[in-house]
């Protein structure tokens, strides 16, 4: 049947489950038909059926997972669902899909996979059981729940075992990473996780995967066994707003202390694991193992003495870590070094591929040092004029990467020329009313466009908040001025809030005042994994969360638990975070102009992000305050205040505690303040 009949075929499918009596009516005890779920739906279903792109931003409440997961499933095609977080992922899988199987009555499988860094490898297990090394003792009492996990688990998916660390020092040790992946030579072959998903997904209808295994998966399609999502012609992918950044990061390179160490200790464990019958050749692959360690010590304590002398540009984003522009002078003054270490790898590849009768894992390792030695060559040449080479230092990791300035081109041969049909969908896609920031960064002609409104009431669920006098954000006096009226707001709201900052320098320093002044619980990001921040959070009466980056999306606390999200500064990338600086001369050198163009509707869309922590149902009520004054004295102002929900202003602090003891306040719409 071709594309144009099956239409009302799949109108009238449509409407007999989101009609009211219809299937998830009857399903789901709460259902209530929205016309904006219902239009979202057909949209998607269209396109399927038709071929293209749709670009759909579907406000908060509109239910668009469902608006997407209904018409995927009603089309017998295989489809990839992308989402940009793995609690996304969860939710979908074991919480929509069952709903849907019993209310559509249509058989379908699904499938949801993760990063391969996620799964126990059963080889590596074997390995580490016979010649464990633990960076931290306490870790030792967890091998032996690895160990018993892994003699009943189907998945081998390390979220099962929920008392797990999230920073667990030995997993990576232990964890199915394509880099480290044996392919079919591998003993454990036909029992690898990985394998046994791989196959699921070959026979299922829904893929569910996430933004770093799509672009993961892209960017090792080469390889025969690193890939493991299967070809697929129809793609959806929420969250979209992330996909540049998640695609920057995957298409770019990256030699790390740490990767450099990992390939020495597995390149240790696979010599004492199996020993050589050539004793000589033995011998000498260990000394060049030695030598890539020494070279290695050498280059990186190069590298940050180089960092120091050098003064780093800046800090990326509103992250942790350090972020430092390679120039000439850098790459020089690490030469000699880096050098050094290319041909201590040069010699280690060279050592293996001579080695008779080598087993499978020496192997690897000099496939390993061989493409290590190629891609540090390629980051001390620092030449590509398409990709920005940076030095990263985050804890006690140092990172040379190279990322591309233009991810537009990965992703049209990624999604949109390999796909008949492709949905981008987010809470948070618009600027200044349209699509057409997100669709030049991401490189997309053409599209069917769809916005969607929210389902919620913001007039009635919220107030913005936006005090009247605070110094300017850039001013040494905004901290203290930004602590003080925070410390306000908190006693006002009794706690129950998220403090949202751009820079952990002002988190500290807000941190600082509250501690002692503030009688509510202080919940800290980097105090503890974020997990388990967040179910402190939801479990602690009156807890105030101080929180950067990872925290301005993709986390949901329903309920008077979160009656309060403040945010310090307008979400600007830092202009000394070097790949923001290469993407505003690269915007400038085309004749763009950056701020207008670039890095306030990316701010823009942060901010939509973080502010949207709030009101996740239509029971929430609470309040939105900003302590940046540039969105009222600057010109600029106008366009974030125009992208936000229409949530009632006022400058009165005494209307945020007001508002939340009453259904009434003194706010006024912004559009007339």
């Amino acid at each position: 049947m071709s594309a144009g009949g099956s239409r009302p075929a799949a109108a009238q499918a449509l409407d007999a489950v989101f009609a009211p009596g219809g299937h998830l009516a009857t399903t789901l005890a709460d259902f209530e038909p929205r016309a904006s779920q219902r239009d979202m739906a057909t949209a998607v279903a269209s396109v399927i059926a038709d071929g293209g792109v749709l670009v759909a931003e579907a406000g908060t409440g509109t239910g668009k997972t469902l608006a997407y997961l209904i018409p995927a499933i009603l089309s017998r095609k295989r489809v990839i669902v992308s989402t940009g977080t793995k609690n996304l992922q969860e939710q979908i899988f074991f919480k929509d899909l069952p709903v849907l199987r019993e209310a559509l009555g249509v058989p379908f499988k699904a499938v949801c996979m993760k990063g391969r860094g996620n799964y126990l490898c059963l080889h590596k297990l074997d390995e580490f059981r016979a010649n464990p090394t633990f960076k931290l003792l306490d870790d030792r009492d967890y091998l032996p729940v690895i160990d018993e996990w892994a003699k009943r688990t189907e998945t081998g998916d390390r979220a099962e075992l929920e008392d797990l660390p999230d920073d667990l020092s030995f997993w990576n040790d232990l964890s199915a990473t394509s880099e480290r992946c044996l392919g079919s030579g591998c003993a454990r072959y036909q029992d690898c996780y990985v394998t046994r998903l791989r196959q699921q997904a070959a026979e299922a209808d829904v893929v569910i995967v996430n933004h770093h295994l799509l672009c993961a998966d892209a960017a090792v399609r080469q390889s025969t066994f690193g890939e493991v999502i299967p070809d697929c012609h129809v793609a959806i992918v929420d969250e979209a707003h992330q996909l540049e950044e998640v695609a920057t990061q995957y298409f770019g390179i990256s030699v790390s202390n740490y990767r450099i160490d990992e390939l020495a200790r597995d390149a240790d464990r696979a010599l004492g694991a199996q020993g050589l019958p050539d004793r000589a050749r033995a011998r000498e692959l260990r000394d060049d193992v030695h030598r890539v360690k020494e070279r290695s010590q050498l280059f990186f304590s190069a590298v940050e003495t180089a960092r120091f002398m050098l003064r780093p540009s800046g800090a990326g984003g509103y992250g942790a870590e350090e972020r430092t522009r390679l120039t000439a002078s850098f790459v020089q003054k690490i030469g000699e070094e880096g050098r050094d270490l290319v041909e201590a790898l040069q010699a280690m590849e060279g050592s293996v591929a001579l080695t008779k009768e080598a087993p499978e894992d020496l192997l690897a390792v000099g496939r390993r040092a061989g493409e290590l030695r190629a891609e540090l060559a390629r980051l001390l040449r620092a030449d590509d004029p398409a990709f920005v080479f940076f030095l990263e230092t985050r804890g006690r990791g140092v990172f040379l990467r190279a990322a591309p300035i233009d991810v537009s081109s990965v992703i049209r041969d990624m999604l949109f020329d390999r796909m008949h049909a492709t949905v981008l969908t987010s809470a948070t896609l618009a600027v200044d009313g349209g699509f057409g920031y997100v669709r030049g960064r991401l490189g997309l002609r053409q599209a069917d466009e769809l916005r969607l409104a929210s389902e919620f009431d913001f007039q009635s669920q919220t107030i913005l908040y936006l005090p009247r006098r605070m110094p300017d954000p850039r001013s040494p006096g905004f901290a203290a001025a930004a602590g003080r009226e925070i410390l306000d707001i908190l006693r006002r709201t009794r706690g129950r809030a998220f403090v949202l900052f751009t820079s952990y320098a002002n988190l500290r320093d807000v941190q600082r005042q509250l501690e002692g002044a503030l009688k509510y619980p202080l919940l800290v990001q980097g105090t503890a994994p974020r997990s388990t921040l967040l179910n402190a959070f939801r479990t602690t009466p009156h807890a105030v969360l101080l929180a950067t980056s990872s925290f301005w999306q993709g986390v949901d606390v329903i309920g008077e638990a979160l009656s309060c999200v403040i945010i310090d500064k307008l979400p600007f990338a830092s202009p000394g975070d070097p790949i923001t600086a290469a993407r505003v001369e690269a915007i400038r050198e085309a004749g763009g102009e950056p701020f207008q163009d670039y890095q306030v509707p990316l701010a823009i869309l942060a901010l939509k992000q973080g502010l949207g922590r709030l009101i996740r149902h239509r029971r929430d009520r609470g309040v939105l305050a900003i302590l940046d004054p540039r969105l009222k004295t600057m010109a600029y102002g106008r366009r974030f205040l125009d992208a936000l929900p229409p949530s009632p202003i006022t400058h009165a602090i005494e209307d945020v505690g007001r508002f939340l003891a009453t259904d009434h306040c003194g706010a006024t719409d912004h559009r007339g303040s």
